[in-house]
């Protein structure tokens, strides 16, 4: 087992720091080191949606609060990305909010409604309405930069992670004019008007990396990009029509010097793709084993990549055996990366049962800080 100050296993510097590992703060944890493609005192845990419906204690303090005002209330964020930090001991914690506010407080009429989820009053589908979207500016999410400037007061050493929403997932919204499973309006549009298609990413491009620097300007420590809808498109597709804009993301906050993470679901085909935009870290769904990843992504990127994953939610409703012998399988698995961050292949469904969560943490914990699987 190495320390947090092993050098990376390619020649770049590790992320935010060109010299020696901190002594304390955020940037000196397990969290930071697998980051930056290396392996500290343990293997770093936290979970997609750790904050949220899975919790009792979430139910009972959003309880009457929309979900867009719950994103727009400091103290109540606060409150609720706190939550699985207290209860389970993770190494980051992730904002609670939502891809679609920087939409919102940018001026798109659109609403998360319960049990279907962002619904956009006027699709977009034409040249004047690409025209019409509006530009976000830094100050109309200003309660997103009180937020992050409260919860790193009261993280400490725990890193807080930014996040927004690539630009083909945001596209995909507001083309379709909600949830969609086969992506008609938006592929109609990509192929149909590829002039068109490239304006609208772009504009959410630039709207996206203003949400991400507004995040870490007020103090996360990393950021990840969620592109939840991409693995509907196959890998010529997404190299000609996504590609350049989640890597215009990536390059829009690159001068920050902070780890960024790219996580898509069924992009199992796309994951060197995905690698080549940029990203310190690639999230990997529960479909592609972590060693089969960092095969892709170090073909993709030209280098080892950091991976982080990959534990389908659904194994936690197993038996705890079966939970125990799966969580190990993705720890072996990540060992072919330069740098791990346990994580699951997608969100926590909101059925889980937070002791299980729990569980898997002191397990990752134990196991790693052992030396089995570090």
């Amino acid at each position: 087992m190495t320390d947090d100050r092993t050098p990376a296993t390619d020649d770049r510097p590790p992320v935010g720091d060109p010299g020696a590992t901190p002594a304390t703060g955020p940037a000196a944890g397990p969290f930071a080191a697998a980051a930056a493609g290396r392996r500290g005192r343990r293997t770093p845990v936290w979970f997609m949606r750790q904050a949220g419906r899975s919790l009792p204690e979430y139910r009972e303090v959003r309880a009457g609060t929309a979900m867009l005002e719950a994103c727009r209330t400091p103290d109540l964020v606060t409150e609720i990305t706190l939550q699985p930090v207290r209860r389970y001991g993770v190494d980051a914690a992730v904002l609670y909010s939502d891809i679609v506010v920087p939409l919102a407080a940018a001026g798109v009429d659109l609403d998360i409604v319960p049990g279907t989820g962002p619904v956009i009053a006027e699709p977009v589908r034409t040249a004047a309405a690409v025209d019409a979207m509006p530009v976000l500016d830094p100050s109309a999410v200003g309660y997103v930069d009180e937020a992050v400037r409260m919860l790193v007061r009261e993280l400490g050493d725990v890193p807080l992670l930014g996040f927004a929403g690539a630009p083909f997932t945001l596209a995909s919204y507001l083309v379709e004019g909600g949830p969609s499973k086969n992506h008609e309006h938006t592929k109609a549009l990509m192929y149909g008007d590829p002039g068109l298609w490239d304006a609208l990413m772009s504009r959410l491009a630039q709207l996206t990396t203003t949400f991400l620097r507004v995040q870490v300007e007020a103090g996360a420590s990393a950021v990840q990009l969620f592109d939840s809808w991409v693995g509907a498109l196959p890998l010529a597709d997404y190299r000609r029509y996504v590609l350049p804009h989640s890597r215009a993301v990536l390059e829009g906050v690159a001068d920050l010097g902070v780890p960024r993470i790219h996580f898509g679901t069924g992009t199992g085909e796309l994951l060197g793709a995905m690698a080549e935009a940029g990203p310190e870290v690639v999230g990997v769904d529960f479909r592609v084993p972590l060693d089969e990843a960092a095969r892709r992504t170090a073909a993709g990127a030209g280098r080892p990549v950091a991976l982080q994953g990959n534990l389908d939610p659904a194994a936690l409703f197993a038996p705890w055996p079966v939970v125990r012998e799966r969580v190990l399988d993705v720890l072996e698995a990540g060992r072919a990366a330069p740098g791990h961050i346990f994580n699951l292949g997608h969100g926590v469904l909101p059925t889980t049962d937070p002791d299980v969560l729990h569980r898997v943490v002191d397990l990752v914990h134990e196991e790693t800080e052992s030396g089995t699987a570090a």
